[in-house]
């Protein structure tokens, strides 16, 4: 594909992705796999929805609008873990057409929601949130403060301190200039009996770290650790992905913007999830009085 595809055409590739992942797989692991069927370029996968706000590439967010439209009209379901699978329906089938899945999605929003249409954006683009609306305005908010107030060095300090409350020890940051882009290291401790070296690289970064920024790192880290962790606010191409998983060289581990805010919400680290009390009336309770 030498242009952005549109979200619909995308909905064919992402059907037959699932059903080589076996039926089901993660967000990351259906992207990956529909990039690599449809050898969509990096120039293309480099292209970011909205860089002030997220992480995301374009082609992940029409993605996610082909997972939304497909799983309205019945052909996908996901669980709370962010696993998507195909349905009955979905696994019956093994092309659609996406135009008669555009009209008939659209037709049951105006029916739902009478006078409300689905928001056109160029392309035959639509605006539908996957996530409710207050996770996208945190998710927003984290995106801009990390790659837009911190500061580097602070940037390193919360990679240190996110080490520290995941287990590790001896957590050093060490980054300075020449060192091949080695921020720091620490100790990996599994289950208090074995333990690994680890060297990190943060990188606070808006679009793709590419392979070569991984081979870098990798060339820095050969003969000082036993594993490499590379954490960025960015994505990682799919060829940084390859690279850093390529047989026979030293593995590294890759921590992308949404691994990073997953794992922040997770730790309550500058983020706090808030329980919010909901009162319901039972009106059937009265009446039976």
């Amino acid at each position: 594909m030498e242009k952005l595809p549109t979200f619909d055409s995308l909905m064919n590739p992402l059907l037959a992705a699932l059903k080589q992942l076996g039926g089901s797989g993660s967000i990351d692991e259906i992207y990956e796999k529909v990039v690599e069927m449809e050898q969509i370029p990096e120039s293309i996968l480099e292209k970011l929805h909205d860089p002030e706000k997220s992480n995301q590439t374009e082609v992940a967010y029409r993605l996610a609008w082909a997972r939304t439209y497909l799983k309205k009209y019945d052909l996908l379901e996901n669980s709370s873990r962010a696993v998507w699978a195909l349905t009955t329906k979905g696994r019956g089938l093994d092309r659609i057409d996406p135009q008669e899945v555009v009209r008939v999605v659209r037709a049951m929003d105006k029916e739902q929601a009478p006078g409300r249409q689905l928001r056109r954006k160029k392309e035959a683009e639509v605006s539908v949130d996957e996530v409710p609306e207050e996770e996208q305005e945190w998710r927003s908010k984290l995106h801009h403060i990390l790659t837009k107030e911190l500061h580097a060095d602070t940037f390193e300090r919360l990679a240190q301190r996110i080490l520290r409350e995941s287990g590790f020890i001896s957590v050093e940051i060490t980054g300075r200039t020449g060192d091949g882009g080695i921020d720091g290291k620490g100790i990996a401790r599994i289950h208090g009996f074995m333990s690994f070296h680890v060297i990190f690289q943060c990188k606070k970064y808006q679009g793709s770290v590419s392979a070569g920024a991984i081979r870098d790192f990798r060339g820095a880290m050969v003969g000082r650790a036993d594993k490499g962790l590379f954490i960025t606010t960015g994505t990682f191409t799919p060829a940084a992905i390859k690279e850093a998983t390529r047989d026979g060289a030293p593995p590294i581990d890759l921590v992308d913007g949404d691994q990073l805010a997953e794992k922040l919400r997770e730790l309550g680290l500058g983020v706090r999830r808030e329980m919010v009390e909901k009162v319901t009336v039972d009106e059937e309770w009265f009446r039976s009085l």
